[in-house]
């Protein structure tokens, strides 16, 4: 008797429990908690989403959102592409974590793709783009040691340039304001100014082992590199015998029409780092090298615990092999000039917007007011996700699978935000 009734105990326990989770949380229940839990280093947009479908996301009220902002430019193929997440389950039920210390499949077929799109020798699969900077950076390092076994050598870096939040990362973004609580940070870097070559030639000198630059400024701007400009960093690199590093984890893969940004200046890297939509959300990061940067260092000068698992590295590779498949970088491509066309288009009746630039499927508005403003009535009230890129600017990074009725859309919310926020345009 008494076993029956706990075993009906236990029934109605299940039941209670069953029914509380079927109790729909509110969304400043979940916010409180996230604040209650989270290490406040972000501040929140009031949103708590559930669920993506293509180029649109769903929050917790069931509000949908159209996209353009792609998890800061991560989800290239926007969200719930039946093709990568049938790769993901599949690898998830093989094997997900093995370690360095043996090879596995996926990294291996992932590599093979990924020097063949970036046309490098070797690769280092890492966790995140600001450890792919990382290893970029000991890289650098590296290779200046091997040559004489000193110490001292200096690394150019741009004004303006954001490259990560890690130690080293944040020791060459060109920007006080990160950098000034964290003090002192990696010693023997040098900024110069970004499409000034001569500000850059004036640092350089024999102890001068790198130059790390971003093809175009992300969060400074969405400033692409000028050809001449970077050939002539190039140049300098090669009379110096320093590498040339270009961070494309923002404008590669596929994102401004060619796989990767520099392939459009008629220049070679010796190093890029690689990351966000390498793996469509799947945290994965990489740094590549070629020629004398790919032999610089050795076992035991870097390593990694997650990087390269077999389940990240599954992902980066079914996003290549879907990359070339669907031609997406011709599709970014055609996508980006009728972005340009129709952003072109919004500028000319706005006075408030006093410039336009950017390369295929990342573009940016700059206006004369600060942008904020705008980005939360597109969020809250039209119902589009977008980023700024500093204060003034407004960043497009939406998933590469747009077509142009989607950006028609944008438009069309983007518009009723601005008019909502500034006007008719003649402010």
């Amino acid at each position: 008797m008494k076993d029956k009734e706990a075993e009906n105990g236990m029934e109605a326990g299940i039941n209670e429990e069953q029914k509380g989770a079927n109790v729909k949380k509110a969304k400043e229940t979940w916010i409180a908690e996230g604040e209650a839990a989270f290490y406040k280093t972000y501040n929140r947009f009031p949103v708590v989403f559930e669920s993506g479908k293509g180029l649109y996301l769903y929050d917790t009220d069931g509000n949908e959102y159209l996209d353009f902002y792609a998890g800061i430019a991560v989800n290239a193929l926007g969200y719930g592409d039946p093709e990568y997440t049938s790769c993901l389950k599949e690898q998830a039920e093989k094997l997900l974590h093995i370690s360095n210390y043996f090879y596995n499949p996926p990294s291996i077929e992932a590599g093979k793709k990924l020097l063949q799109a970036a046309e490098m020798d070797k690769v280092f699969f890492t966790n995140s783009g600001t450890e792919a900077v990382e290893g970029a950076l000991k890289i650098a390092r590296r290779y200046a040691y091997n040559k004489k076994g000193e110490q001292d050598y200096e690394i150019i870096a741009m004004k303006n340039s954001f490259h990560g939040r890690s130690t080293g990362a944040l020791a060459v973004t060109g920007n006080d304001h990160y950098q000034e609580p964290f003090q002192p940070l990696m010693p023997g870097i040098r900024f110069g100014e970004f499409n000034n070559l001569d500000s850059v030639k004036a640092l350089f000198h024999e102890k001068t082992c790198a130059v790390i630059m971003e093809t175009i400024q992300g969060e400074g701007g969405i400033y692409p590199a000028k050809k001449e400009f970077l050939e002539g960093v190039r140049s300098l690199c090669d009379q110096y015998d320093a590498l040339l590093i270009l961070d494309e984890i923002q404008c590669g893969m596929g994102r401004t029409g060619t796989m990767f940004a520099w392939q459009q200046y008629g220049i070679k890297p010796d190093v890029i780092t690689v990351a966000k939509a390498l793996g469509n959300g799947v945290p994965i990061g990489a740094f590549l090298a070629k020629g004398k940067a790919a032999a610089a260092m050795v076992p035991g000068d870097h390593g990694t615990t997650y990087g390269g698992n077999p389940f990240v590295c599954g992902a980066a590779s079914k996003v290549l092999d879907i990359f070339q498949s669907r031609n997406l970088t011709a599709h970014a491509a055609e996508m980006g000039n009728y972005l340009w066309e129709r952003l072109e288009e919004l500028k000319s009746g706005y006075p408030m917007i006093k410039a336009h630039r950017g390369i295929g499927l990342m573009q940016g508005l700059e206006f004369m007011h600060p942008v904020g403003p705008v980005i939360s009535n597109a969020l809250l009230e039209q119902k589009l996700v977008l980023i700024s890129a500093g204060t003034h600017i407004i960043r497009f990074v939406p998933p590469l699978v747009i077509e142009k009725a989607d950006i028609d859309e944008m438009i069309r919310r983007l518009l009723a935000a601005i008019e909502c926020c500034f006007g008719d345009g003649n402010q």
